[in-house]
C-alpha cells in the first residue's frame, strides 16, 4: 500500500496529524499551520486573499465586503498541489472566515489537477465532534487505533483538569471574547472547556457558532472574569486591540476590571484550533478562574493578566 501524502489546509488538522504520529506523511500545509515547528519547512499551499493587517474592525469590514461579493477569503495554490501530488487533503467546513474551506479546496481541484486526492473535511462544533474528527482522520490515514488512543489520552487529561477544578468551591462567571470589534463571544467547544475548568459561561452556547454581542451585554452581566482570546490573534496583537474595549464607557466599573481579573490569551494557538491542544486551553481557563490552581503544563506565555 502506498503511504499517504497529506496536505493540511487548517492548523487543527495539522496538529491532529502530529498527534497521530504521522508528521512524516505531511507534504504541504496552510499559511496558518505553525505547530509543531517542524511543519514550517513544508511547502505552503494557501494564502489569505484579503489584507489581514490592521484592527479587528478593519478585518471584519474586509471579510464582510469580500463575502458580499461572493469571493473567497483565501487562495489555494493549485500549482503547488499539482507539484506535491497529495493523496489526501484535510480541510474544513466549520467556518469559511477562520480558515481555508472545502469550497476553496474544491475550486483549486477543479483546475484539472492530475492528482485525485481524497478530501477529508472537518466540521466540529463541540468536543464530541472533535473526538469524531480525530478518529476520522486516523481511520482515513490507516491508523484507527492511534485515533482511539489520542482521544482517550485527551479525555484523561480533561478529566484530570475537571478533578482539579472540583477542589475549588466557587464557579466564577466568565465572559470569553472571541473578537473585539465588533464584540463576539466564544461558542462551539469553548463553553464546554469553561465547564470542565470549573467556571460558569455567560455568553455562547456549547455546540453552536460563536454569537455576536454588545458591550451593554458585558456591562449588564458584570462577569467575575473576562478572558479575551480573539480568533487568529496572539497575545501581543490582542494587546494592541484592547483599547477598543478599555475606552468604552463603563469599562472601569466592571467588577473583573476592579479586581484585576481581566486576562488576554493566545486564542490563535490554544482556543480556536479544534484539536488535541484544547487541553491547554482548559488548563488556562482553570488558572484564570481559580487563581490558586497553578498548572505547570500551561505554556509561557499562554496568557497574561491585563
Amino acid at each position: 500500500m502506498t503511504p499517504p501524502r497529506v496536505v493540511s489546509t487548517i492548523a487543527s488538522a495539522t496538529e491532529i496529524v502530529h498527534r497521530l504520529g504521522l508528521l512524516d506523511r505531511l507534504v504541504g500545509r496552510s499559511h496558518e499551520c505553525d505547530h509543531p515547528p517542524e511543519v514550517l519547512k513544508l511547502p505552503v499551499c494557501t494564502a489569505p486573499a484579503i489584507d489581514v493587517s490592521g484592527s479587528s474592525a478593519d478585518i471584519d469590514r474586509r471579510v464582510r465586503e469580500t463575502a458580499a461579493n461572493a469571493l473567497s477569503i483565501y487562495r489555494v495554490f493549485d500549482d503547488v498541489l499539482e507539484e506535491l501530488q497529495p493523496t489526501h487533503i484535510l480541510t474544513q467546513t466549520q467556518c469559511e472566515v477562520c480558515a481555508v474551506s472545502l469550497a476553496d479546496v474544491e475550486r483549486a481541484l477543479s483546475r484539472r489537477l492530475t492528482c485525485a486526492p481524497e478530501i477529508v473535511s472537518l466540521n466540529p462544533d463541540s468536543m464530541e465532534e472533535i473526538r469524531g474528527d480525530i478518529r476520522r482522520v486516523a481511520t482515513t490515514l490507516g491508523v484507527p487505533n492511534r485515533g482511539e488512543t489520542a482521544v482517550a489520552e485527551m479525555d484523561a487529561e480533561l478529566m484530570a483538569i475537571a478533578g482539579r477544578a472540583r477542589e475549588f468551591p466557587s464557579r466564577p462567571t466568565i465572559a470569553c471574547l472571541e473578537w473585539i470589534e465588533p464584540l463576539m463571544a466564544a461558542g462551539n467547544w469553548n463553553p464546554e472547556l469553561v465547564e470542565i475548568a470549573g467556571g460558569t459561561n455567560l455568553f455562547g452556547e456549547a455546540g453552536r457558532h460563536s454569537p455576536w454581542m454588545t458591550f451593554a451585554d458585558l456591562r449588564d452581566t458584570d462577569p467575575d472574569v473576562i478572558l479575551v482570546m480573539p480568533c487568529g490573534f496572539d497575545i501581543e496583537r490582542t494587546l494592541t486591540e484592547m483599547p477598543l474595549l478599555t475606552r468604552k464607557e463603563g469599562w472601569e466599573e466592571l467588577g473583573a476590571v476592579r479586581r484585576g481579573a481581566v486576562f488576554v490569551a493566545d486564542g490563535n494557538q490554544y482556543f480556536n484550533r479544534p484539536g488535541p491542544r484544547l487541553t491547554v486551553a482548559a488548563r488556562i481557563l482553570l488558572e484564570v478562574l481559580h487563581p490558586g490552581a497553578r498548572d505547570p503544563e500551561v505554556p509561557t506565555p499562554g496568557y497574561r493578566r491585563y
